[in-house]
């Protein structure tokens, strides 16, 4: 029976990103020439207001609104890694590079319905709101991704994406279908156990309906075969929205994913545990070989990205009581690192020149040393090697699959990493090691906002990663907390 009653703690989230979002496009559209720092303010004031309610509430019994939506410390968790994201976002948003082109009322309030949409995916107790969380965030970052309405590579990639996007979100919505005639309900919390023979496999129309939904979180998460649109979409879209992009919306799908993962215990299921570690294993993989031959930054971060998905699928398979605390780590950690290496290039680009291949940051350590220095640090730490944040997300991750039994998984992930380490380095040898080319740019002016941002990345990459277990502790207490 579904609950007649209204946990506004679940709902105030909602009501602050749809009313900051609304009032956003209101003044955008009575004030055209309100200065865009006093939008991005407004945008960070509600940010924090999330931040603040999601602390408040922190540790509260959890309880949900007419069964829809969670407010347990898991969905406060990954509120405050989309908060995090979000205002990261906004930070790097106020940068020459995109002052020429952004539309900021239109853009930030995009920016909040994109945050409204992940947090009701990770919120989510129902499987149609979990659709609906998906859809908000999708039609956001569609839009999102296209905002160089002059340039005819964004706007054909942004289109790639929404037709794609579409056909997944489609079979989404046929495989909730499909639970629903199984079960009778899409309340995840009332699925666990249906549907289960003796033997404890699922029958009927479930594998069917579970294959589909995963078929949508993978499009969202750019796992293989589903990540085609990924490099094509980040090289078109903003630097911004790019590493908007691959962190807050990778941290939904995953959030979606391990609520209905939990929910049918695929953990303990032979044939979904072999085809999760297929995923994983496809995955690492073709984002690191391929990521060996681009000579585009921002398409070798796409790669990054995929194969990043990869090992933070190995965190999902490692099971609740185990892979969960440490895909949080990874997801917050993740969330650092790759927002401050596509920070970099926004921080050295200019309205007239985009920094985009590794000629443009040939020999760029000469003229631009402490550029040069983050952006080093930012893809150490993506290619997992101490003391940053990147090496513990992946200790972790790999220790708790280990845990669990799949050790030859954590060897070919290891060498999934091995071969990451050649294209992160190269453009650290590029930077440091050879002389300047005719594209490095020159000084971009004063950017203090994005400043701050990448000096909040560059501290949290070392904070993770020289004071990690405080971090996990917190994270291990959510485990119980899933339905």
């Amino acid at each position: 029976m579904i609950e007649l009653s209204i946990n506004w703690a679940a709902v105030t989230p909602v009501l602050i990103l749809t009313g900051l979002g609304l009032l956003l496009v209101l003044l955008g559209t009575f004030f055209p020439r309100i200065y865009d720092e006093t939008l991005a303010a407004i945008v960070l004031t509600g940010l924090a207001a999330m931040v603040f309610f999601t602390l408040q509430n922190w540790g509260e019994n959890p309880a949900t609104s007419f069964g829809m939506l969670l407010t347990d410390d898991a969905t406060h968790a990954f509120s405050l890694i989309f908060s995090l994201s979000a205002a990261l976002t906004v930070l790097l948003s106020l940068n020459q590079q995109e002052r020429s082109y952004l539309l900021y009322s239109d853009y930030f309030a995009l920016v909040l319905f994109a945050t409204l949409g992940m947090y009701i995916m990770a919120a989510s107790g129902d499987l149609i709101m979990l659709f609906l969380g998906l859809e908000v965030l999708s039609i956001s970052l569609y839009v999102l991704a296209g905002f160089r309405r002059s340039n005819g590579f964004a706007i054909e990639a942004a289109f790639k994406y929404f037709l794609l996007g579409a056909f997944a979100s489609a079979f989404f919505l046929l495989g909730i279908a499909f639970i629903f005639g199984a079960t009778g309900s899409t309340q995840i919390a009332a699925l666990a156990g249906e549907g289960q023979a003796a033997s404890g496999m699922l029958t009927g129309l479930l594998p069917y309906g579970l294959i589909l939904l995963l078929v949508g979180f993978g499009f969202k998460l750019a796992l293989f075969p589903f990540h085609l649109w990924a490099p094509d979409v980040y090289q078109g879209a903003p630097s911004p929205v790019a590493a908007f992009m691959a962190t807050g919306s990778k941290a939904a799908a995953f959030a979606g994913l391990m609520r209905v993962a939990a929910a049918f215990d695929l953990w303990s299921m032979v044939p979904w545990q072999n085809l999760l570690w297929l995923l994983a294993v496809l995955t690492i993989l073709a984002g690191n070989i391929v990521a060996l031959r681009q000579n585009n930054i921002k398409r070798m971060l796409a790669y990054s990205s995929i194969a990043h998905a990869g090992y933070m699928l190995i965190g999902v398979l490692a099971g609740i009581e185990n892979g969960y605390p440490s895909l949080l780590f990874y997801l917050l950690a993740y969330t650092f690192m790759n927002i401050g290496a596509f920070g970099v290039l926004t921080w050295l680009g200019t309205a007239e020149h985009e920094i985009l291949t590794l000629d443009d940051v040939r020999g760029l350590a000469r003229i631009r040393p402490y550029s040069s220095v983050m952006m080093a640090t930012f893809l150490i730490s993506l290619a997992g090697i101490p003391p940053t944040a990147g090496f513990i997300g992946k200790y972790f991750v790999f220790i708790a699959a280990v845990r669990s039994g799949y050790l030859w998984l954590v060897i070919i992930a290891l060498i999934g990493s091995m071969i990451g380490l050649y294209y992160y380095l190269r453009v650290t040898v590029v930077m440091f090691m050879q002389a300047r080319g005719e594209n490095s740019p020159e000084s971009a002016g004063h950017q203090p906002f994005v400043a701050i941002a990448l000096a909040v990345c560059f501290f949290a990459v070392f904070n993770l990663g020289l004071f990690p277990s405080r971090w996990l502790v917190v994270f291990q207490e959510l485990v119980h907390l899933l339905p």
